[in-house]
């Protein structure tokens, strides 16, 4: 009788990462009349193939997406000339990576965010590269912890799960578990199923089955 055959986790390397943002032009979302926000996909080298930055939002009353896992980011502010300065602003005061020396290398499609809030934004996810020693971050009061997640784990059908948001419990999203009890989902969620797609490896349909 046969063995079972075991599940081989992708390894992605630089030039995929490179490859995926040359593979086909984004999708950018202009509403003039909407709020706008900003998100900075950061990748990285690691010793188990490309990793991407994550931060994990503080825990506070009323904040919609409070211990949520996210990319750094926040609202466009009037004095940012653009979505990718927004991106690079807020990544700085809420982890301390500086990015305007880091090489920016695309963007994913625009999306909706505020679906589960019923908070209607736009967001950008201006996506960055950067090399050499470790860079040290420093997370402010917005950000709980942060944590460099490897593609391939995030690529990895053994971590995708169904996640239950309390606010909703008629609804289920598809997620991704990280180290620490984490999960990824929603926006972000949504971004990565962008990011995979680019990568020839799309995530599993959105009901899992």
């Amino acid at each position: 009788m046969p063995g079972k055959t075991a599940t081989v986790r992708p390894v992605f390397g630089e030039v995929h990462i490179r490859s995926a943002f040359r593979r086909r032009d984004s999708l950018v979302v202009v509403h003039d009349d909407a709020p706008r926000a900003a998100v900075a996909p950061v990748f990285r080298d690691g010793p188990a193939g490309v990793e991407l930055l994550f931060i994990e939002r503080a825990r506070r009353h009323g904040d919609p997406w409070s211990g949520q896992m996210a990319f750094p980011g926040g609202r466009v502010d009037p004095g940012d000339p653009d979505t990718a300065s927004t991106a690079e602003r807020e990544t700085f005061e809420e982890v301390g990576l500086d990015l305007a020396g880091a090489e920016r290398i695309g963007r994913l499609d625009d999306l909706e965010g505020g679906r589960a809030t019923g908070r209607s934004i736009t967001v950008a996810a201006h996506a960055y590269w950067i090399g050499g020693a470790d860079p040290l971050l420093a997370p402010n009061h917005e950000v709980a912890d942060v944590v460099w997640v490897p593609l391939g784990r995030l690529a990895d059908p053994a971590h995708h799960l169904l996640y239950d948001y309390p606010p909703m419990p008629e609804q289920r999203f598809p997620g991704i578990g990280i180290p620490g009890s984490r999960v990824v989902w929603g926006l972000t969620y949504r971004f990565l199923e962008d990011l995979f797609v680019r990568l020839g490896v799309p995530l599993p349909p959105r009901d899992l089955s």
